[in-house]
Parts: C-alpha cells; sequence; structure tokens
C-alpha cells in the first residue's frame, strides 16, 4: 500500500490551506468589502430612484408622469413619443427617460459623495516633494550633528 507522501496528498492541503489563506486575505481587504457595499446601496437606492424618475419601462415615476402631464396628451408618459423622419418612426421618449434617469441618479450620487466627503475626517498625505524635502532636512541636520561631534 503506498504511503500518503507518495500521493501527493500533503503538498495539495498545504497548497489549499496557501490558497484559502490568500483568499482570506484579498477578502479581508477593505476594497473589496467597500465595493460589495457599494453596490448593495446602489441597488437599493435605484428603486428610490425609479419611484421618482421611472425605470424607462411601464413606470414613468413621479418627474416622467410630472412632465408628461405638462408636455404631454391624456397619458403623461415619453415612451409614446417619437419623431417621423422619412416614414420612419425615431424613439426619442425612450431616449429622454433613460437620459433623465441617468442625469437624477448622476446628480444623487454626486450629492451623496459632496456630502461623505464634507464629513469624513481628511488626512492629507504628503506630497512627494514634501517627502524629500523633510528627508533633506534630516540628512542636513544629522550631518550638522556628526561634524559638531567630530570638532569635539
Amino acid at each position: 500500500m503506498p504511503e500518503i507522501h507518495d500521493l501527493g496528498v500533503v503538498e495539495v492541503a498545504k497548497k489549499a490551506r496557501g490558497f484559502v489563506a490568500e483568499f482570506r486575505e484579498f477578502i479581508n481587504r477593505g476594497n473589496v468589502v467597500d465595493v460589495g457595499v457599494a453596490f448593495v446601496i446602489g441597488a437599493s437606492f435605484k428603486t428610490v430612484i425609479d419611484a421618482f424618475a421611472g425605470d424607462g419601462k411601464e413606470n414613468q415615476g413621479l418627474l416622467g408622469g410630472l412632465l408628461g402631464a405638462l408636455f404631454g396628451g391624456s397619458t403623461p408618459s415619453f415612451h409614446d413619443k417619437t419623431i417621423d423622419l422619412n416614414g420612419s418612426k425615431l424613439p426619442v421618449g425612450t431616449l429622454v427617460t433613460a437620459s433623465l434617469n441617468f442625469l437624477i441618479v448622476a446628480f444623487a450620487l454626486f450629492l451623496i459623495v459632496r456630502t461623505y466627503n464634507r464629513f469624513r475626517d481628511v488626512k492629507s498625505e504628503p506630497t512627494t516633494n514634501e517627502l524629500l524635502a523633510e528627508i533633506r532636512d534630516e540628512l542636513r541636520r544629522s550631518q550638522g550633528a556628526k561634524e559638531r561631534d567630530d570638532a569635539n
């Protein structure tokens, strides 16, 4: 009967543990968790935007209904709006709805990010030039101290 070492089980187990440890390290990085949280929040925020601006399909939303009522007929909807060009109908209403949705989402995200940036603690990282200046000053100080020690 062959020994376990001959079958390579030990090496496979070591590689599997290394893979699991590497995967755990990857998942525990802040970026992956932050992206996951942002995705979930974004998906839930989409329902709010759809209620306000419409989903681009049957639901016209509050804004779409208001604009459709102002500029449309008895059925306030942009989806039915078309332009006739040489016998072809161009569905501009769908484009208008999608464009409005995009602008509303972009503006809402801008406001959220702007508010977030105002409230978070901003730690300014030193620039490369500032770091080099600190190194230069430290070298000058240490050189001056060395010269004083040599003089004594």
